[in-house]
C-alpha cells in the first residue's frame, strides 16, 4: 500500500509540474502542489520504506522528471502552442526624420521650451536649446538628439 500511495504522489507531482511549466508559468498552485507532492513522496519513502528505497524513490523521481521534460519538449504539443507568424509590417517614418542639423524654420507657437515649428511643409514639435522663443520668429536646428530636434532662434 506505501508503494502505491508513493507512486500516485509522484505521478501526481509530474503531472502538477508540467503543468506550471506549460500551462501556468511562474509559482503558482500547480508548481507549489507538484513540489509539494515529490518531497513528500520521498520524504515518505525515506521514513516508511528505509534508507535503500529513499533513494530510489529520490533517483526515479528525479530522472522521471527529467524523462518527462525531455519528452515534452520533443513532441509536436509545444508546436500547437507555437507563435508561426512573421511580423512584416513596419513603423511609420515620422516627420522629424527629414529634419537635419542646420535647417531653418518658422516657430508656429511660443517656444517655452517645447513647442510646433513649421519646416518647409512639415510642423514638428522643437525644444529650444535655452530661451524662450516667440512665435513666427526664424529658427535653425542646431542638433538632434534621440528624435528630439533642439532649435536656436535664427
Amino acid at each position: 500500500m506505501e508503494i502505491l500511495i508513493i507512486a500516485s504522489l509522484l505521478i501526481a507531482g509530474i503531472i502538477l509540474l508540467l503543468l506550471e511549466v506549460f500551462l501556468f508559468p511562474g509559482i503558482s498552485l500547480a508548481g507549489i502542489g507538484a513540489t509539494v507532492c515529490l518531497v513528500y513522496a520521498n520524504v515518505r519513502a525515506f521514513n516508511e520504506l528505509g534508507t535503500w528505497p529513499g533513494v530510489i524513490t529520490l533517483a526515479i523521481s528525479i530522472i522521471s522528471s527529467i524523462l518527462v521534460f525531455v519528452w515534452f519538449m520533443r513532441s509536436k504539443s509545444l508546436d500547437r502552442l507555437a507563435l508561426k507568424k512573421d511580423i512584416d509590417s513596419s513603423v511609420k517614418q515620422p516627420e522629424s526624420a527629414t529634419i537635419q542639423v542646420g535647417d531653418t524654420g518658422i516657430a508656429l507657437t511660443r517656444l517655452a521650451q517645447i513647442g510646433n515649428a513649421r519646416f518647409g511643409d512639415r510642423i514638428v514639435e522643437v525644444r529650444t536649446t535655452g530661451d524662450f522663443i516667440d512665435a513666427k520668429t526664424p529658427i535653425i536646428v542646431e542638433r538632434i538628439t534621440d528624435g528630439i530636434i533642439l532649435v536656436s532662434p535664427q
